[in-house]
């Protein structure tokens, strides 16, 4: 067993294997030799690094003296048992830790305290944090604030949902701040009608950062949250609509398709922005009923709200979709047009697979994909056209255009699957090279890989990372100052685009809106 007599004189290797022999079989026994390192260090860094682990190893199985340590009078062997009294756990370690918590008057040891007892989650240490609810620092704040809604305290909701409806003050809503956030998280942990409630109600919240935590929140809390969506479908405005409609998509949970018809049927999806969302949730659902209701989306004229509706039967294809689409691309006529270009710029190829062997439904969709301007289209599909194989796929196969790169580049994100094929359309047609993503993240990846934009397309709300924020990391990163930024939104309040043009949004357009509208904005912006 190794020992730590006469350590100090022994070679640095020799230090090193001892160490290592008793980080490994913890002896309970190495404990006061190390104690005594700790608190009169050898010197060398690498030595007294692995004199913390060999002591963290030793204190993971003595909560005894781990407890005993918390009124150590050396503050690094203090803290050392803190951490590790909370990383494994130990009970008996809450109450003593509590009592310190309560007349503790630094915030870097209150932090370390309190961080512990939120990992042993005892709720016993419910008092300590409520008393810190209203500390000073945002960081203290915040932790206590999680605690709580992890130890499910009940008596702390009133106090979240104040938080929150405090943060659409006029001096307060263009910043998420950390409590917010983890206040929308804490209600969250709830298995309660009135915090669901409450979350639902503030869906559309002034911020769009805390728009999309509250959103990711209600979806970790699953089907509880869809009677009160579908209420607040009913009864909302156009943006509660298309927020709550967003949701119930995510959620792919069958009461909310079938109450997302019933809404449709009722005549409240007249709005074009309200019937885009409640397609594309209806087709990440995909029930029969939602299904039928896309297949009658077929006769939308729009192109962005026709392209949700192919986006969403491409995941479903079945016969008889697929024998309507194609009487309606055999008639040639207007809406035939706009049916095949909304099958190619989406890249349905299953629903193109299916019709391609009626020659008059096939031949609409060949003409209408020798009009792309985009290459990675053309080349999905002649893959797809090389798979059919056959005389005629080959002939279709030369009509096909040859595109040479782009010299130009831009990145638009949006988490709309069908929004992204349009935003891809139009760029391919102003012949750009289209850097597509579903998220800021996704976007501010292609930035931080070197990648240079002529122009930017962002949605202001989306998962992981929204567009705000996106724009703000943009306006931060060199040599993007001035790049165009649009910003494309259903945002009906002033307020939005002023908190938008602060953080560095160039130009917005609003949903709905023509291609036309949207080039000619591009145009505007850069020629």
């Amino acid at each position: 067993m190794a020992t730590l007599d006469d350590f100090r004189n022994k070679e640095f290797l020799d230090q090193i294997t001892i160490l290592n022999e008793i980080s490994g079989n913890k002896d309970p026994d190495a404990l006061a030799g190390l104690v005594e390192l700790l608190k009169n260090p050898i010197g060398d860094t690498s030595i007294d690094y692995m004199v913390v682990n060999a002591l963290n190893a030793v204190l993971s199985s003595n909560e005894d003296k781990v407890v005993a340590g918390l009124t150590d009078s050396h503050d690094g062997y203090r803290i050392l048992c803190i951490r590790v009294a909370g990383e494994h756990g130990f009970k008996n370690a809450a109450a003593p830790l509590s009592d310190i918590a309560l007349t503790e008057t630094d915030p870097d040891r209150l932090m370390e305290i309190l961080i512990s007892l939120a990992r042993i989650a005892d709720p016993a240490a419910m008092v300590v944090f409520r008393k810190y609810l209203e500390h000073d620092d945002p960081f203290i704040k915040s932790s206590c604030i999680e605690a709580l809604g992890k130890l499910a305290d009940v008596e702390s909701i009133d106090y979240f949902k104040k938080l929150i409806e405090e943060s659409e003050a006029p001096d307060r809503y263009e910043v998420c701040d950390i409590t917010t956030w983890k206040a929308v998280e804490a209600l969250s942990s709830f298995d309660s009608g009135e915090t669901v409630a409450f979350l639902v109600e503030k869906l559309h919240h002034k911020n769009p950062t805390v728009r999309r935590i509250i959103t990711d929140a209600l979806i970790s809390i699953g089907s509880p949250c869809i009677p009160m969506l579908l209420e607040a479908f009913e009864k909302g405005d156009i943006d509660n609509r298309i927020l709550t409609a967003n949701v119930l998509g995510f959620l792919q949970d069958r009461s909310g398709a079938d109450g997302l018809v019933a809404a449709f049927d009722k005549g409240l999806a007249e709005e074009a922005n309200v019937r885009y969302a409640v397609y594309e949730a209806l087709g990440r659902i995909g029930t029969m009923k939602g299904i039928i209701c896309l297949v009658d989306g077929l006769s939308e004229t729009d192109e962005l709200t026709l392209m949700a509706v192919i986006g969403g039967l491409e995941k479903h294809v079945n016969p008889g979709m697929i024998s309507t689409l194609t009487d309606k691309l055999i008639q040639a006529d207007e809406q035939s047009d706009r049916l095949a270009k909304a099958i190619t710029s989406s890249r349905a190829t299953k629903i193109f697979d299916a019709l391609y062997e009626t020659a008059g439904a096939g031949d609409a969709l060949i003409e209408s994909l020798a009009q792309s301007r985009d290459p990675e289209i053309i080349e999905d599909f002649r893959a797809l056209l090389t798979e059919i194989g056959g005389s005629r796929a080959e002939e279709d196969m030369a009509k096909l255009p040859q595109l040479s790169s782009a010299s130009r580049k831009a990145l638009a994100a949006d988490d709309s699957r069908s929004m992204c094929a349009m935003h891809r359309a139009i760029l391919t047609d102003l012949e750009f090279e289209p850097f597509m993503a579903t998220n800021g993240e996704e976007a501010f990846d292609f930035i931080e890989q070197g990648e240079d934009f002529d122009i930017i397309i962002t949605d202001m709300n989306m998962p992981v990372m929204d567009g705000m924020e996106l724009v703000g990391k943009v306006r931060n990163t060199p040599g993007f100052e001035d790049t165009p930024i649009i910003m494309v939104t259903t945002e009906s309040e002033a307020s939005q685009q002023n908190m938008a043009e602060k953080v560095g949004v160039t130009a917005f357009i609003t949903k709905p809106f023509k291609p036309d509208d949207l080039k000619a904005k591009i145009t505007e912006l850069i020629g």
